[in-house]
């Protein structure tokens, strides 16, 4: 239920279910039309699971940079 102050409550067997206690750190992120709320440490799982298919020999950051550089040379 989505109370007056925008405030969303999760009913306690889903609470339970999840293993969700007070003070715990939520991830809502818009998928589509459809919200979805996951611990952080799933959402963060699932973050290290893409990663995993990078190589570990292959820097993203360096590539970002090369790209970011580029753009500059180029005067965009």
């Amino acid at each position: 239920m989505l109370g007056r102050q925008g405030r969303l409550v999760i009913p306690a067997e889903v609470r339970a279910a999840l293993g969700l206690s007070p003070g715990d750190q939520l991830h809502l992120r818009l998928v589509g039309h459809s919200l979805v709320l996951e611990r952080q440490q799933d959402a963060a799982a699932e973050l290290r699971g893409l990663a995993s298919e990078v190589p570990r020999n292959r820097s993203l950051v360096d590539e970002l940079l090369a790209e970011r550089r580029l753009a500059a040379a180029a005067g965009e």
